[in-house]
């Protein structure tokens, strides 16, 4: 199990405890009535809507690592990556990650469940999990190598899962930890951006009205951050509703003009990528630290048109070669990527609790209705996230 650390204040969860004796370690727990199989939607190959299937006899998961917990799933959400992976998206690089050693002899990804949100119960815990017991309501997302959680039950890692903020229900609770990770990642641990270096640094959010969009704003409005949202103008009123000090409409016209005529920014978080890789760096202030970071690399595409060694080979000369392009400049280029953190989630979930942070829902889905929940988000022009109520009668 990895160290939380005092910060997260999860060493201390046993201090209460009698002549402050550590928690005596757990034992792999038996479930009330053995399981073999549970209720769960998954995909037998990769394609549209279509692929989506609903079994009842889907695999039980069971604890294969002493650091592992077993999470009743009471609410999921949706991201545009189970778009991605539905449709075979990343395949290459998250199949190497899987079986890195290659020692099965065929694929063996199917079925595949999506779905990387969870917020639900503990089950069951592993032989060294010590933060956790059955019946703490927890929070996580879980890895996209991993068996997602669009499933009556999931495993995942301990460090990996956090408390679920107090405040929240399972089904607002579920809607943020994948989008929350994604931002902090980029934010906090590429940007270098904390509570202690954010106030009045002038920041730049593209596509912000999206899941990880919307967590940036508040997460840079609870630093102390000035921070200019770029998004479609019946966007606006959610994002100053969320803190934003300026919006922009970049359909009210040409984007990069309007945003040349405002004081240069400190740091740039872009959703979009694009062409607006092109212009977005001239933005910053010049040699004063200013850092752009974009979440849309071709990190993936590259490994699936070309395998994985060449894949990996032209990514790092892609990045290399665009980083030391704007070093000469005066700016710092980064690439960003969603990354599982227990110890993330509860600096989240203290922020969420203390009112900093709420979660932006649009809809909310049954667990029958996951194929409408997808259509719903491959729609676009969603205002928040795509829930999924996975124990409601609905």
């Amino acid at each position: 199990m990895l160290s939380r650390g005092a910060a997260s204040g999860r060493a201390l969860r046993g201090a209460g405890r009698a002549g402050g004796q550590p928690p005596p370690v757990r034992g792999l727990r038996a479930s009330p009535r053995a399981r073999c199989a549970m209720p769960s939607w998954v995909i037998d190959r990769y394609g549209r809507n279509d692929v989506l299937r609903f079994t009842r006899d889907m695999v039980f998961p069971t604890i294969h690592f002493p650091n592992e917990v077993i999470i009743k799933v009471h609410a999921a959400s949706l991201n545009p990556i189970d778009l991605s992976m539905r449709s075979g998206y990343g395949a290459t690089a998250l199949n190497m990650k899987r079986d890195p050693l290659k020692l099965k002899t065929m694929e063996t990804e199917f079925p595949l469940t999506l779905g990387r949100d969870v917020s639900g119960v503990v089950m069951e815990c592993g032989l060294s999990v010590s933060y956790f017991k059955p019946g703490d309501e927890v929070w996580a997302a879980i890895p996209p190598w991993k068996q997602g959680t669009l499933s009556e039950f999931v495993v995942a890692s301990g460090n990996e899962v956090s408390f679920k903020p107090k405040c929240l229900s399972h089904t607002e609770a579920a809607s943020l930890p994948y989008v929350g990770l994604t931002a902090w990642s980029a934010v906090n641990q590429v940007g270098g951006l904390n509570q202690s270096n954010c106030s009045g640094k002038r920041v730049l959010i593209l596509g912000a009205s999206g899941g990880v969009g919307t967590f940036a704003v508040q997460l840079l409005k609870a630093w102390g951050a000035d921070v200019t949202a770029v998004c479609s103008h019946d966007a606006s009123t959610l994002m100053k509703k969320l803190g934003a000090d300026d919006v922009i409409d970049y359909r009210s016209g040409n984007l990069e003009e309007q945003l040349k005529t405002l004081p240069l920014f400190d740091f740039i978080l872009d959703n979009v990528g694009g062409s607006t890789e092109k212009w977005a760096l001239d933005l910053l202030k010049k040699w004063s630290g200013a850092t752009y970071v974009t979440l849309v690399t071709p990190f993936l595409i590259n490994m699936d048109k070309l395998g994985v060694a060449d894949g990996m080979l032209q990514t790092g000369v892609t990045v290399g070669s665009k980083t030391v392009k704007h070093l000469f400049k005066g700016v710092h280029y980064r690439w960003a990527f969603f990354m599982p953190s227990g110890p993330s989630l509860d600096e989240i979930a203290e922020l969420v609790d203390s009112g900093k942070i709420q979660p932006v829902i649009d809809q909310v889905f049954s667990f029958s209705e996951v194929p409408k929940a997808f259509l719903k988000l491959e729609g676009g022009h969603a205002r928040g996230k795509t829930v999924i109520d996975v124990i409601g009668k609905k």
